[in-house]
């Protein structure tokens, strides 16, 4: 589908390569000048998806912070925060996370076919559960979620998610924060998994831009010609945060 959403991923890692630690709490990776960043672009994307197991993990509310972006998305006729989109084969999504109790905005599951009677009997209509093939692909997503009128999609992780859409080569950009540390923890949940991913050591990715923002540093991959591809004029007016280079 040549109108697919303009799909930006975006996360965190540490030094040596993981998202988190292996201990339940959650390891902030990042400052609080960089998740205003995070917010901005979280306030001009239609759409925001995380995988299941991201869900049941971290509990996200993946809602716009600032109250000026968003009532800036409520003058521009949104809602206050995109959609929130995740992902499951075995239906594992305890209704009761914040994912789906926090913010009156859509929330749309996406599962095999043979499965999505009973992910609905789980959810209990917190959420619209979208049937789709036997095995669900990143690409049957995106297509989907153009049919709805998504046009830019921000996949904030975890790592399986990121990976599919990067062997897939769905991603048009890659924001990717390094934080000033290590993990050293095996177990832990690391950035990408293993997989046949288009850029090698004979096809590199294009570095398009580096910030330093506090302590971490942000690197900017162009990963598609749509590199850069401007918001349509009613997301242009959402607020910019501060310059923290």
């Amino acid at each position: 589908m040549t109108n697919r959403p303009y799909v930006t991923l975006s996360c965190a890692m540490s030094m040596d390569g993981y998202l988190d630690s292996a201990l339940p709490a959650k390891l902030a990776m990042s400052n609080a000048a960089d998740f205003d960043r995070v917010d901005q672009l979280r306030a001009e994307s239609d759409a925001i998806m995380v995988g299941a197991s991201t869900v049941r993990r971290d509990h996200p509310r993946l809602l716009v912070r600032s109250e000026r972006r968003r009532m800036l998305r409520l003058a521009d006729g949104r809602t206050f925060s995109p959609i929130k989109v995740t992902v499951t084969a075995s239906g594992d999504l305890p209704a009761a996370c914040e994912f789906f109790t926090e913010g009156q905005v859509q929330k749309l599951v996406y599962c095999p076919r043979e499965s999505a009677r009973e992910v609905e009997a789980r959810l209990g209509g917190v959420a619209t559960v979208v049937a789709v093939e036997s095995c669900v692909t990143m690409r049957h997503v995106v297509d989907s979620l153009a049919e709805r009128g998504v046009e830019r999609l921000m996949v904030e992780g975890g790592g399986r998610l990121l990976t599919q859409f990067l062997v897939d080569d769905l991603a048009d950009e890659l924001n990717l924060v390094v934080a000033p540390f290590f993990v050293g923890e095996s177990e832990a949940p690391r950035f990408v998994r293993s997989g046949r991913f288009p850029w090698t050591s004979t096809r590199r990715a294009r570095l398009a831009d580096t910030c330093r923002i506090d302590d971490v540093v942000l690197l900017r991959y162009a990963l598609s010609d749509r590199f850069g591809e401007p918001p349509s004029p009613r997301r242009q007016k959402t607020e910019r945060p501060a310059s923290s280079r």
